[in-house]
């Protein structure tokens, strides 16, 4: 803690509020192209902050705009491998006319702070920023090193932040060993004596593509029996439709004991729907990560009603497990067809590592210290992070933003979407918890 210029003691938990809502007032929307508004004003207010404290901070453009905040923390013992903390500015478009309050106000309201990135992931930006700015403020040394990085575009795959920083400036994370960031740490409550919460430990690798069928073009009126709109259709209708195995990984395997034993019950990963009903609004995150996966998310042909186009379009989402790539483009092949071309828009590796060592239990520990019916557990994430990027540094990674969640939350519904919001008690939770684990990282 410390003094305020009013003579106040001033805490991580008493800023860690308005610290967000001030980045939701930057409306950082990534809209997947070579623009990023509000990008560079986010990297700014975040250097701006730390350098408050005493840090100093770099700021890297990669792209005019796309712009990240880099910083290091001398800790107690240089010798020791370094930690990462990182969290993106970015967030996804959001359209006003549809949310309860205006998404880039930071509205407070029924206990929760509500906005676009609420949860993805200003309030991990906020939380750190509290606890980073307590410390310095208060000469409270981390026991090692501490690297901070609050990065660009990660909601396009991070080629403008992360990426760029691990391409072109490998030497800011030199002597890291671990990492966290996004998206774990949240709680899930069984009954009124336990509370799990996730860590993330692993995530399906990304495949993002583009399909194209080409046909004969003709006059809409005609018969024609090699019409691309069609052919297409069939293929992802096909690979929509499609049941993908279940395929139980090392992760999901470890999430599902422990969450049998939380709840008193054998867990059979063959009659899912009866494990997932069990777990209410997470159920939508835990399920996509017990099979790959491709979504079929946009289509296009055409341009006049009485033409048949020669060529059609659509593009998928496609995810898939640690260990099962082979696997997923075995079967996407086979499912779309030889009329299908297939073609790489964006992809990245899964990742999967163990749940243990003295990073696991410094969570653990943390956890249990504010909340003495935690019980922190391993989870797939469905989606990816800026993880995928550090990884190729040797970087082991973890997803720990601690919250403490309402059970009624759909905490998973969420991300990028509708009505974004996070408990006010939640993110002074995860201060108080990201202190206690820095503590003993």
């Amino acid at each position: 803690m410390s003094e305020s210029s009013a003579g106040r003691t001033v805490s991580g938990e008493d800023e860690v509020v308005d610290l967000c809502r001030d980045l939701i007032r930057i409306d950082t929307s990534n809209y997947g192209d070579h623009s990023g508004p509000g990008e560079r004003k986010a990297a700014e207010w975040v250097a701006e902050k730390l350098a408050e404290v005493g840090l100093e901070p770099q700021i890297f453009e990669s792209h005019k705009g796309r712009a990240s905040t880099v910083a290091r923390i001398e800790g107690e013992d240089p010798s020791r491998p370094a930690l990462l903390i990182h969290g993106h500015t970015d967030v996804v478009p959001a359209n006003a006319a549809d949310w309860t309050y205006d998404p880039f106000a930071g509205e407070i309201a029924d206990g929760c702070l509500w906005g676009r990135g609420a949860v993805d992931m200003k309030d991990m930006d906020a939380m750190t920023l509290a606890v980073v700015r307590d410390r310095m403020r208060s000469g409270r040394k981390p026991p090692r090193d501490i690297v901070l990085a609050f990065l660009a575009d990660e909601e396009a795959g991070g080629i403008y932040g992360a990426r760029h920083l691990v391409d072109k400036h490998p030497g800011l994370f030199e002597g890291v060993t671990e990492a966290i960031g996004e998206v774990g740490g949240f709680s899930f409550t069984v009954n009124e004596n336990l509370r799990l919460y996730l860590v993330e430990t692993a995530q399906k690798g990304m495949h993002w593509m583009r399909l194209t069928v080409e046909g004969t073009a003709g006059h809409g009126s005609m018969t024609n029996n090699d019409n691309a709109i069609t052919e297409l259709c069939e293929a992802v209708g096909r690979l929509g439709r499609h049941q993908w195995p279940v395929r139980v990984t090392k992760t999901v395997r470890s999430f599902l004991d422990e969450l049998s034993d939380a709840l008193g019950t054998p867990l059979d990963p063959d009659n899912m729907d009866a494990t997932l009903a069990k777990l209410g609004g997470i159920a939508k995150m835990v399920g996509a990560t017990l099979r790959n996966s491709a979504a079929p998310t946009m289509l296009g042909a055409g341009y006049k009603v009485n033409v048949i186009p020669g060529q059609a379009t659509a593009h998928v989402d496609g995810r898939f497990l640690p260990g099962y790539e082979d696997e997923f483009f075995a079967d996407l092949d086979r499912i779309l067809g030889p009329r299908v071309k297939r073609e790489d828009v964006h992809g990245d590796k899964a990742l999967e590592t163990d749940f243990d060592g003295r990073l696991v239990d410094a969570m653990q520990g943390a956890l249990k210290a504010e909340d003495p019916i935690a019980r922190a557990v391993p989870y797939m994430l469905s989606g990816g992070t800026d993880a995928k990027s550090f990884d190729d540094l040797g970087i082991r990674c973890f997803g720990f933003a601690p919250l403490q969640l309402p059970p009624e939350l759909d905490f998973a519904g969420m991300f990028h979407g509708v009505d974004e919001r996070v408990p006010v008690d939640g993110l002074k939770f995860g201060v108080r918890v990201l202190d206690r684990f820095i503590d003993n990282a």
